[in-house]
C-alpha cells in the first residue's frame, strides 16, 4: 500500500511537470475556483460571471474585457466531470417567472474561452490571443471536508461533539443525537445497526444545524451523500473515550473516519483544489449576522479550518514545476450586498474582511494577493427611501421568494467597527445587544436585458477584474 501510494504520487508528480513543461506553447488557462459554503450563491455567481463575460455592457470596473473581442463556451478539458449547466441555470433567471436554480448537487466544470486583444508593444506585433477561463463548481457541504484532512479521529470528534452540546438547548436534534451517545458505549463489539443509528442521529442533528444558521457541519458529504448514501464510509458519528480494542464500535468509527479522509476528501482535493490558480471564497454574512453571535462564530472557525487547505503563494512558473501550482489571487466576497441600501456595503466588506482576518493574514504572507468586497453576483432589488416613525429609513425593495409580493427590507445598521459583532461573537454572547438584523428571501427580479448586457450585479466587474485583469 505505501509502495502504491508513493508510485501514485510520483505518477501525478510527473504528469503535472509535464504539463507546466508544454504550458508555454498552449493557449494559457486560468482555473478559477468558487467555493462558498451552502446558499452562499455559488450557481449564480458563475452563471452571472460568465453571462457577464459574454456580454459586457454592465461591466465597466471590468477595465481588461474592453480588450476581449470574442467569448464562446467550449467543452471543459475533464471528460469525466459533468458540465455546468450554464443554459439551464441562465434561462431560469430570464424567464418571464424567474426563479433561483437549484443548488449544486455534483462536482461540474465549464470552460470559457476568450479571444483577448493583445495591449503595449505587442498590439502591433501579434494578433489575438486566446485565454481559457475554467471554471469548477461542487457542493459547499464537502468544501468544510477539508478541514478534517490534518485533524485525527480524537481531535474532530471532541470538537463535534462540543459543538451538539452548545447546540442541544436550541435544536432539538442534538438534543436527540446526545441522548443516543448516552446509550452507546464505545468499548462494546461492533454491532451494525448501532452504528447506523448512530449515523443516522447525527445526520439529523447536522441538517438541523445547517437550517438553524450554523456554518460547520463537517462531515459534509452526510448532508449530500450521493452514490455514497449508507456505505459504512458515511455510517461513523463522534463519539466520547478511547477507541477501543479491534472489532469494537469505537475503533470502527475511527476507521471509517479515516476511510473517509483517504477515499472521500483527499481525493477531491487532489484533483480539484491543488489545481487552481484563482480562488473566490463567498460567505453569506448577512445570513449569520441574522442568525446571531454563536452563527457569526461558527462561520469565522469553519472558514479559517477551510482556508488552511490553501497552499496560496506567487504562481511563477519555475515555482510552479518544482513545488506544484499554487493560489496566487483570493477574493473574499460577502454576498447579498443587494440586500443592504449602498451606504451600507463598505460595512459589510469590512466585517467580511475582519471575519477571515487569520486567513488572509496567511495568504499575504505567503505572497498571494488578497481582497473583500461585498458584491451581489444577480442583483434582484432596488434601493429606496421611506418614512417611518417620523424618521427617513433607507431600504431596498425585491420580490419576496414566498409570496412573490412586493416588500421592503431595512436590514439594520451594521456598526462602523468589525469588532461590535466580532467581539460579541467570540464571547460567546446569545444574542446581539445593540442591534436586530433582519434577512428576506428575495426572489429574482423580472428582467428585459438589451444586446450587449448581461444580468444586472454589484461589483462583479470588480471582482473579475481583480481575478482575471492581470492575465489578460
Amino acid at each position: 500500500m505505501v509502495i502504491g501510494a508513493i508510485t501514485d504520487g510520483i505518477t501525478r508528480g510527473v504528469e503535472g511537470v509535464t504539463d507546466r513543461l508544454i504550458a508555454p506553447f498552449t493557449d494559457p488557462t486560468i482555473r478559477l475556483g468558487v467555493t462558498g459554503l451552502s446558499r452562499a450563491g455559488k450557481t449564480v455567481f458563475i452563471t452571472s460571471l460568465v453571462a457577464n463575460l459574454m456580454d459586457r455592457d454592465r461591466m465597466p470596473q471590468f477595465a481588461t474585457g474592453a480588450r476581449i473581442e470574442a467569448a464562446v463556451l467550449r467543452p471543459q478539458p475533464d471528460d469525466t466531470v459533468a458540465r455546468f449547466a450554464y443554459e439551464d441555470h441562465l434561462a431560469r433567471l430570464l424567464a418571464p417567472e424567474p426563479s433561483w436554480p437549484e443548488g449544486t448537487r455534483r462536482t461540474s466544470a465549464l470552460r470559457l474561452s476568450l479571444r483577448v486583444r493583445q495591449g503595449g508593444l505587442l498590439a502591433g506585433v501579434q494578433g489575438p490571443r486566446t485565454v481559457h477561463l475554467d471554471i469548477v463548481d461542487y457542493p459547499g457541504e464537502w468544501l468544510l471536508d477539508l478541514g478534517l484532512i490534518e485533524k485525527s479521529y480524537a481531535e474532530w470528534s471532541r470538537e463535534a461533539r462540543g459543538r451538539v452540546e452548545r447546540r442541544a438547548a436550541t435544536i432539538p436534534e442534538a438534543a436527540g443525537f446526545m441522548a443516543a451517545l448516552a446509550e452507546a458505549d464505545p468499548a462494546a463489539p461492533l454491532e451494525e445497526p448501532r452504528a447506523k443509528a448512530l449515523a443516522r442521529a447525527f445526520t439529523a442533528y447536522l441538517v438541523a444545524a445547517r437550517e438553524a444558521g450554523y456554518s460547520d457541519c463537517t462531515p459534509g458529504r452526510f448532508l449530500l451523500p450521493g452514490d455514497l448514501e449508507g456505505s459504512p464510509v458515511l455510517t461513523f458519528a463522534p463519539l466520547p473515550g478511547e477507541a477501543g480494542a479491534k472489532g469494537s464500535l469505537g475503533r470502527e468509527m475511527e476507521r471509517r473516519y479515516e476511510a473517509y479522509k483517504r477515499e472521500v476528501v483527499k481525493p477531491f482535493f487532489r484533483d480539484h483544489f491543488a489545481r487552481i490558480d484563482r480562488q473566490v471564497v463567498l460567505v453569506d454574512v448577512l445570513s449569520a449576522i441574522h442568525a446571531g453571535p454563536q452563527a457569526v462564530e461558527d462561520l469565522r472557525a469553519a472558514m479559517a479550518d477551510i482556508l488552511r487547505a490553501f497552499r496560496p503563494g506567487r504562481n511563477a512558473f519555475l515555482s510552479r514545476i518544482f513545488q506544484g501550482r499554487r493560489i496566487d489571487r483570493i477574493l473574499f466576497a460577502a454576498t447579498k450586498a443587494d440586500h443592504l441600501h449602498h451606504t451600507e456595503h463598505a460595512k459589510l466588506a469590512a466585517i467580511t474582511e475582519a471575519l477571515l482576518r487569520d486567513a488572509r493574514d496567511r495568504a499575504d504572507f505567503a505572497g498571494a494577493k488578497t481582497q473583500a468586497m461585498s458584491i451581489a453576483a444577480l442583483r434582484t432589488t432596488v434601493e429606496d427611501r421611506i418614512s417611518h416613525g417620523g424618521e427617513e429609513i433607507d431600504v431596498v425593495r425585491g420580490r419576496l421568494q414566498e409570496t412573490g409580493r412586493q416588500a421592503a427590507l431595512h436590514a439594520g445598521a451594521l456598526p462602523d467597527d468589525p469588532s461590535q459583532l466580532l467581539a460579541p461573537a467570540r464571547a460567546g454572547a446569545e444574542r446581539w445587544l445593540d442591534g436586530d438584523y433582519s434577512v428576506m428571501n428575495f426572489a429574482p427580479a423580472r428582467l428585459k436585458l438589451r444586446p450587449g448586457e448581461g444580468p444586472p450585479h454589484i461589483r462583479l466587474d470588480r471582482a473579475a477584474e481583480f481575478l482575471l485583469g492581470d492575465r489578460l
